[in-house]
């Protein structure tokens, strides 16, 4: 055969491995739903809900009990939040929704996990500080050494000396052990594969990850990918925790809505199961 056409034929079927490839995504039609609401908690950082006397579960935190545990029954949030839209907690100004449902979908192959965020977010925040994006969506994976990392998610890396706190001493989110994998979609089109450890890293994470996103009417559809390597080892049989950040109405610092600790299960049991594809 002529080397021309043997050379294009090499080409062309490595065109199709890599549009295959490219194009192949989860069918999430296969992918169970699961409800995750989020919260404003305003100005209570991981120390409050460790202090006695300030927060009844700090006992049950001692003992290993997760947040989720006291705070999610039958799948609904069972919170006080006037008391989290008091001064007492926000100090600031609340927003006028404290709490809102998330759709969570996710799928997991040999390499990566996906994970596929649904919602409608609120107007009528307080802080509008983040004039580039309307929206920002976050998802973080703590690694099995971040302390309480699995109990309280990503709220083990929110402390009282963060910026935008009562007591702020200018850092940014920050684990006294091991590190979470960060993976962020902002509407403006930025997607941020990060970390944080002894502070927060937009990039240079380990999980190759990326995010995509758009709105469709008042809905979001966010869709986060990311390897089963990185700080957190994701492997199939194993439910791995996870955590929801979401910045709406054009909030930035610590003005969002978060998720308790959640799991999602690798064909295995979890908050979330996640479809083998």
């Amino acid at each position: 055969m002529n080397k021309n056409l043997v050379s294009l034929a090499v080409f062309s079927a490595f065109v199709a491995l890599g549009s295959q490839s490219a194009i192949a995504a989860p069918d999430w039609s296969k992918a169970a739903k699961s409800t995750v609401h989020v919260f404003h908690p305003g100005a209570a950082p991981i120390e409050w809900l460790q202090g006695k006397g300030e927060h009844s579960g700090a006992s049950g935190l001692k003992k290993g009990e997760a947040c989720a545990g006291c705070h999610v029954e039958d799948g609904k949030l069972s919170l006080d939040l006037k008391r989290l839209a008091s001064k007492e907690m926000e100090p600031k100004g609340a927003p006028k929704t404290m709490t809102y449902p998330v759709t969570v979908q996710a799928a997991f192959d040999a390499t990566n996990l996906y994970v596929r965020l649904t919602f409608k977010a609120p107007a009528g925040g307080f802080d509008k500080s983040d004039k580039d994006n309307e929206l920002k969506a976050t998802v973080m994976f703590p690694n099995d050494k971040v302390p309480l990392g699995d109990q309280a998610g990503c709220w083990a890396a929110c402390h009282e000396d963060a910026k935008g706190m009562p007591k702020s001493k200018d850092k940014t989110k920050y684990v006294s052990g091991g590190a979470m994998d960060l993976v962020q979609w902002a509407s403006s089109g930025k997607s941020s594969d990060g970390f944080v450890a002894d502070k927060r890293n937009m990039t240079g994470g380990k999980a190759g990850a990326t995010a995509e996103g758009a709105k469709a009417g008042d809905t979001y559809t966010v869709t986060f990918t990311r390897k089963l390597a990185g700080n957190a080892v994701l492997a199939a049989g194993k439910a791995v925790p996870f955590g929801i950040a979401i910045h709406a109405d054009n909030a930035g610092g610590r003005f969002h809505h978060v998720s308790f600790g959640h799991t999602i299960g690798l064909g295995a049991d979890g908050d979330v199961k996640a479809a083998k594809q």
